[in-house]
């Protein structure tokens, strides 16, 4: 129900500035809840302040006397044109709900992590709604009230005379700031918002397959907006971080395998720790460094596709640097009987590193 500022305050409708200030400060003191203990008088002292708020600012106070600042015929008709500044336009008052920001987070995973993918447990620092006032804005108890300027429709019209005659332009209400209603009494957690910032818990699936740089979509789930409108969405960007023994290739995981020079001449067998338990690898005799040594289906889930990426082993054949004489002596005899060839240089495409790049990075 929409009441007279005037009548309130008690002062006719042509009183001056000065006026309306001396009838405010004399109820004022007289109603104020620290010295009125009566049941109404809080309420009393609020309606007084507001009726005050609107009659001591020089636009409020046109605007609710149906007059207005006229900016000049050029001005009006820019206002009509280009919309005043936002706000009505005709469209009735707009809403206090907007819907929340995106959100981008970069999360961490480890290279095991990717393999068969994982769900973890994200904590958010983001908004959300307001518990205390469940994203109205207003105190518990309270609600929000139709602005007695605008009568609720959150823009004002006036008629003014241009070069083209008489012409209406609409502009914001400027007491309710184009929402069509008024809050007396924000709400004290979240201050009028429906909004606070907290931390909070997200599941998250991770998929395998997942690289440095690739992006998930959660809809819905970054911030909430003002006046407990819809979630915006969250991103996740992705760091895999490094392995001290395995790195990627691809959906390909790979390492480098030192081998003693006499398992690589005869050949062995060995299980060894890989990301997702032991692989057996097989060396075969006469095994060069720079060979490599696939496990097929060991490697990394496929994030677009079916099955898994390959572990592939770089062999890097270890010589002794130390021998004992009984050692020498047997590799003495060795070498008298193969008379093997002697030292040679390997052309650009053959030598031992570029073969490696090639059988182990694909080229």
């Amino acid at each position: 129900m929409s009441v007279d500022h005037y009548q309130v305050l008690g002062v006719e409708r042509e009183a001056s500035p000065e006026d309306i200030k001396r009838a405010y400060r004399k109820l004022a003191r007289q109603l104020h809840p620290d010295v009125n203990k009566d049941a109404d008088a809080e309420e009393k002292f609020k309606l007084i302040t507001h009726a005050y708020d609107v009659l001591s600012d020089p636009q409020q106070r046109a605007q609710y006397d149906g007059g207005g600042q006229n900016l000049g015929p050029f001005g009006d008709i820019f206002e009509t044109f280009f919309g005043g500044g936002g706000g009505g336009g005709g469209r009735g008052p707009r809403p206090r709900q907007e819907r929340g920001q995106d959100a981008l987070i970069r999360v961490d995973v480890d290279l095991v992590d990717v393999i068969f993918g994982v769900t973890t447990t994200l904590e958010i620092d983001t908004a959300v709604t307001c518990e205390t006032c469940q994203g109205s804005c207003a105190s518990p108890g309270t609600a929000p009230r139709t602005c007695d300027i605008c009568g609720g429709s959150g823009s004002l019209q006036r008629t003014v005379r241009s070069v083209l005659g008489n012409m209406v332009t609409q502009s914001p209400c400027g007491s309710c700031r184009g929402f069509g209603t008024v809050i007396d009494s924000p709400c004290p957690t979240c201050a009028g918002q429906g909004r606070v910032r907290a931390t909070r818990s997200l599941s998250v699936d991770i998929p395998g397959g997942i690289e440095t740089g690739q992006r998930i979509h959660l809809p819905n789930q970054g911030e909430v907006g003002h006046g407990g409108g819809p979630s915006g969405d969250l991103y996740l960007e992705f760091t895999v971080r490094g392995d001290q023994i395995f790195s990627r290739s691809g959906d390909d995981i790979i390492a480098t395998l030192e081998v003693d020079m006499i398992d690589a001449i005869l050949g062995t067998e060995v299980s060894l720790p890989a990301l997702d338990g032991d692989a057996q690898v097989v060396v075969k005799p006469g095994t060069q460094s720079a060979d490599v040594i696939t496990i097929k289906s060991r490697g990394i889930t496929k994030l677009r596709g079916n099955g898994r990426g390959d572990l592939r082993f770089g062999v890097h054949v270890m010589t002794p640097s130390k021998l004992s004489a009984k050692e020498v002596e047997l590799i003495t005899k060795l070498k008298e009987v193969r008379k093997h060839p002697a030292p040679t240089l390997a052309g650009a495409q053959q030598g031992m590193f570029h073969k490696f790049k090639d059988r182990l990075f694909g080229g």
